[in-house]
């Protein structure tokens, strides 16, 4: 019997060391990843039956790179492990297309049953929250996490946002996104019209509140 096919993404080593002996027994581990950048590439190469993805992940976070995979159809059930406590996260993950959303502190007795109930179709969300995640998502996206100004933003511009708090400069951006830096400068300045910020701390606060990078 083929066993399904898991793809590992977590910007620390030793967690996705962990990860990967706890499933292997069961799973096949087809490839683990240290950044979101990284995560569609071989998402979209290697076609796993599962994903299990950090949020705060380098260079693109787990949530926009999800939104492009989708974008591209990739079809692979998503478990997002993260640190990340806060129910606006959870729903966010939720509204995406996730199928899973447990805790790091509890992903050693969680994560083979959140994968075996996304694996039948049915959603995961670690225990502590799931009430009111489920609450917050019968509300409806206008009083989560997604209302104004965050919404306003382009996927580029999300894009754009993270690199610039992860303190790349205008030409490294530019290379990564295949942009000329120009185009950079001017979508930075998009996003802080909108975000009504006006200098590079608060910038790097606000992609912190966000989650899409980790606090220094």
């Amino acid at each position: 019997m083929t066993k399904p096919r898991i793809l590992l993404a977590d910007d620390h080593q030793l967690f996705r060391e962990g990860m990967r002996n706890l499933l292997q027994a069961d799973y096949e581990v087809v490839g683990d990843v240290g950044d979101g950048r990284q995560l569609v590439r071989l998402a979209c190469e290697l076609k796993p039956d599962v994903i299990v993805a950090d949020i705060g992940m380098p260079l693109l976070n787990g949530v926009d790179a999800v939104r492009q995979l989708k974008q591209r159809s990739v079809e692979a059930k998503v478990i997002f492990v993260t640190m990340h406590t806060g129910v606006d996260f959870a729903v966010q993950a939720m509204r995406i297309g996730a199928s899973g959303y447990i805790l790091k502190v509890d992903a050693s007795e969680e994560l083979t049953r959140a994968i075996a109930e996304a694996l039948k179709g049915r959603l995961y969300i670690t225990p502590s929250i799931a009430r009111e995640v489920m609450d917050a998502l019968m509300q409806g996206p206008d009083n989560g996490p997604d209302e104004e100004p965050w919404t306003t933003l382009s996927p580029r511009e999300r894009e754009v946002l993270q690199l610039l708090a992860e303190g790349h400069k205008m030409a490294e951006i530019g290379e990564i996104l295949h942009i000329s830096a120009r185009t950079v400068e001017r979508h930075k300045y998009s996003v802080m019209d909108k975000l009504k910020i006006r200098t590079n701390a608060e910038l790097v606060q606000y992609a912190i509140a966000r989650g899409l990078i980790v606090p220094p």
